[in-house]
């Protein structure tokens, strides 16, 4: 069922990709020869208005191929003997669908789970940010000097700037009244358990389920607490989903994100009770672990919200074009974090790594019902499509946005860029792409067996 689901999510961003160029190529009165979707030997095909159409054996990509796209061609319908502007609406078609695509997923999203405003859901007593005046319930707009409109901006904030002790202006609404102060991070020692967790999305029906465990870390090292069961298999597992901590209950990753904000790990021994689901068996446990320190960071002592609430219509079509917008922004701020150094290669993921992302979510999925594995496949399919919008308009040979790069310059020179140059550009880039994409598929398989 998971290679159903990628092939489908990657069959629908591709096919929604290449309509583009197709439809803008017929506009301009181009003559497109063939719309395949997949690549390798062709599977079936048919001919309608002057395309062959055709299925193809990997079901990975897709082409809309045109007349005298890459060859000469005396056809007055030909790429090449259209005005400069119309081949670049053509080749911009494409990346523009991928943005289209995900405006109309997000549509569903929005309109049934509805968005994450960047509401301010605890402040810990005398924390800088209650020292700044900041309240449960206030609107953040800006942060940083960054628009913010949803909780997951705010998330992105943290992830992609490195917090100092640099005062960090604030902007916020209470009671509809606009109000601007700053925030002075301190210092602080953190503690770790060594677990990841998601807390990105409405995760109440899933609860907070434990992901990633580091070897070694100290809940790999937790014991059962006194009085409690054993659950079957390891004591901690993958999956395994955080009920409470300390006796005080939690419902949602975005609830343990909010409890450590206000009760950050210190040292002391912690306890957690856990559950685990087997078939139609729940067990329930508690554990003892003892956090580790790593170091120092900036402290803000400020929990935001990143569950989502409905809106109505014009509402939906606001945060629709924002969730676009957000997926735009952070595909460029991780492109950003990429050349500088700050992601390492092990933190990108292929194909290979999508389909395994899109397996998990599926599995997790389940258990909170079919309109939850839908709106989770809307949100990577949107997630990829961006993405995919983004990539393709980089200024970089073999990709839409190196095509574009030589049209636009021959639309300054007013004459083409001699087409052997432009060919050797685009096959050295092609030969460079293909190596990347084997370096992705590497470290995906790496990632997987590892």
């Amino acid at each position: 069922m998971n290679i159903i689901w990628a092939i489908l999510i990657f069959s629908i961003v591709v096919v929604f990709h290449e309509f583009g160029h197709y439809l803008f190529a017929r506009r301009a009165g181009i003559k497109v020869n063939e719309f395949s979707l997949g690549m390798g030997p062709r599977l079936f095909s048919f001919n309608a208005a002057g395309t062959k159409w055709s299925v193809k054996l990997l079901p990975l990509g897709g082409s809309c191929m045109m007349e005298g796209e890459d060859e000469e061609s005396s056809d007055e319908n030909a790429f090449g003997k259209k005005s400069v502007w119309a081949r670049i609406s053509v080749v911009f078609g494409g990346p523009l669908f991928n943005f289209i695509l995900a405006f109309v997923l997000s549509l569903f999203v929005v309109g049934i789970a509805g968005f994450d405003p960047a509401s301010v859901t605890t402040v810990a007593k005398g924390s800088p940010a209650a020292e700044a005046g900041l309240k449960e319930g206030d609107l953040i707009t800006s942060f940083g000097n960054k628009n913010i409109t949803v909780g997951r901006e705010l998330a992105n904030y943290f992830q992609f700037n490195m917090i100092s002790e640099k005062p960090i202006a604030v902007t916020y609404k209470r009671d509809n009244t606009k109000h601007e102060t700053t925030i002075t991070p301190i210092a602080r020692k953190v503690y770790l358990l060594g677990f990841s967790y998601t807390a990105d999305k409405d995760d109440s029906k899933s609860g907070a389920l434990i992901g990633e465990i580091t070897e070694g870390s100290p809940l790999t090292k937790a014991t059962l607490a006194e009085g409690s069961g054993k659950p079957d298999g390891n004591i901690v597992e993958a999956g395994d989903k955080i009920t409470a901590v300390n006796g005080d209950k939690i419902e949602s990753g975005s609830a343990l994100q909010e409890y450590f904000n206000v009760k950050p790990l210190d040292g002391s021994d912690i306890k957690l009770t856990l559950a685990r689901d087997k078939g139609n068996t729940t067990t329930i446990w508690e554990i003892t672990a003892k956090p580790e320190y790593k170091g120092d960071t900036y402290y803000l002592g400020l929990g935001y919200n990143l569950s989502r609430q409905k809106t109505g219509f014009l509402g939906t079509i606001k945060y629709s074009f924002n969730e676009v917008r957000y997926w735009i922004s952070s595909t460029l701020q991780s492109l950003g974090m990429m050349i500088t150094g700050r992601v390492s290669t092990k933190d990108i993921a292929g194909p290979v790594g999508i389909v395994q992302m899109i397996g998990n979510t599926y599995e997790q999925s389940k258990a909170a019902g079919l309109i939850y594995i839908f709106l989770n496949m809307a949100n990577i399919s949107i997630l990829i499509s961006a993405n995919l919008g983004v990539m393709n308009l980089l200024p970089l040979p073999a990709l839409d946005g190196g095509r574009l790069v030589f049209l636009f310059i021959e639309a300054i020179r007013k004459k083409p860029v001699d087409p052997d140059k432009e060919g050797m550009v685009h096959f050295i880039g092609f030969a460079a792409l293909m190596a990347l994409m084997v370096f992705v598929f590497y470290n995906d398989i790496m990632r997987l067996i590892g």
